[in-house]
């Protein structure tokens, strides 16, 4: 039989919380309330590995001692363009102008993961972050300003999406298409893995 896990999404992220879902996993979702204005790192992988972590962290300092075993799951996403990151705009006309440097080029989405285990061993994690190439299209002037205009930019990481309305505006991705999403799940199913968790036990 296998073993009864609660699993818990520790990101207030729709993208996320669907990705889990549609893949058999129907987690509760506890918002870790981290601050991530305060949080830096010399490379943007290392930022969104450490924010997953802290997201995760602050959330099984919550629930910790857990009544049953359980899985906390922290991600976070940047969009990295010429070295810097860019999470979601402040508002439109940064949005507008974050595309017309987008448009036609090239950019990286890090994906930051955090999973910790809580159960009668005590706490067991592991941290990784997934990286997928983007390729933009080069989109009209006309194009940004009716995307931007829809408001999906704004709540997004890096202004866009693959899988809602701005998947015709991607041209190409070289990696994992659920990283773009928000989060891996072959890299998830290597984590618990490595923590002594099969995937299908989670179905």
């Amino acid at each position: 039989m296998s073993k009864p896990w609660r699993v818990v999404l520790a990101s207030q992220s729709p993208a996320r919380l669907a990705t889990l879902r549609s893949a058999g996993i129907d987690p509760e979702v506890i918002v870790s309330g981290v601050d991530e204005s305060v949080i830096s790192a010399e490379r943007v992988p290392e930022l969104v590995a450490e924010l997953a972590r802290l997201k995760a962290s602050a959330v099984v300092e919550r629930i910790s001692p857990a009544a049953e075993p359980t899985i906390v799951i922290g991600g976070d996403s940047l969009l990295e363009l010429d070295g810097k990151p860019y999470g979601k705009p402040a508002d439109h006309a940064e949005a507008v102008a974050r595309w017309r440097r987008m448009r036609g080029r090239d950019g990286v989405l890090h994906t930051g993961h955090q999973v910790m285990i809580i159960d009668e061993s005590g706490v067991r994690e592991r941290n990784r972050t997934a990286s997928t190439t983007v390729r933009f299209a080069d989109l009209s002037d006309a194009e940004i300003e009716a995307y931007v205009a829809t408001g999906e930019p704004l709540q997004v990481a890096g202004a866009f999406t693959v899988d809602g309305l701005g998947g015709p505006f991607v041209s190409g991705i070289d990696g994992d298409f659920h990283t773009v999403v928000g989060i891996s799940l072959p890299l998830l199913r290597e984590l618990l893995g490595e923590l002594g968790v099969s995937w299908p036990e989670l179905w």
